[in-house]
């Protein structure tokens, strides 16, 4: 069962784990959150979009063979998504996170972020930048209709990897301070 740290301190795993996953939905800061976690334990991290996403937007045909090279290392730090990739990580990961934040927050978030990044002509990966805002219109696929279609996709994960991957932690963390009273709990861990 997940720990939930919607309390003022959430559990800090002892020993600190080395394979960590972070999991939520688009625009619930798996990315960041998996990026600090990364640089408080000194371990390597790998954006699971830069491995997928190849030129024009294309999934690139090496992504399942360099997530494997990755899962078969000793430590690292990854982004829970991909159907492809979720049984190769989550079979040796130690932890997951999962960022279970309000549907609000994340929809905020998403539209915020693809706005940036579309008007700034942010390259995200491999040449790829968001494609036009009235795509929203026209592509079932476009970032924003997809993030609200798969705002409940996690709903019973705690349950689910309880009977898939009872090996692995589950923390919970349901707000954005949780996370960072969570971060800071590790970093207070690695200097013990």
């Amino acid at each position: 069962m997940p720990s939930d740290t919607s309390a003022p301190s959430g559990p800090v795993p002892s020993p600190l784990p080395r394979r960590i996953l972070v999991a939520g939905t688009s625009g619930a800061g798996k990315t960041t959150l998996a990026g600090r976690v990364s640089a408080v334990l000194g371990l390597p991290y790998t954006e699971l979009d830069s491995l997928h996403h190849g030129p024009g937007w294309t999934p690139r045909p090496e992504f399942e063979a360099d997530v494997r090279t990755i899962a078969a290392q000793d430590a690292w730090v990854s982004e829970w998504q991909y159907p492809a990739a979720r049984p190769l990580l989550l079979e040796r990961a130690e932890l997951l996170v999962w960022l279970d934040l309000p549907v609000p927050v994340v929809m905020t978030r998403v539209v915020r972020r693809t706005l940036r990044r579309r008007l700034r002509r942010i390259e995200l990966w491999n040449g790829n930048v968001e494609p036009p805002l009235w795509t929203v219109f026209t592509s079932d696929d476009h970032i924003l209709r997809w993030a609200w279609r798969t705002r409940h996709k996690y709903r019973g994960l705690g349950e689910r990897l309880a009977a898939e991957a009872p090996h692995v932690q589950v923390v919970r963390l349901r707000r954005r301070r949780a996370g960072d009273r969570w971060v800071e709990g590790l970093a207070g861990g690695r200097a013990r």
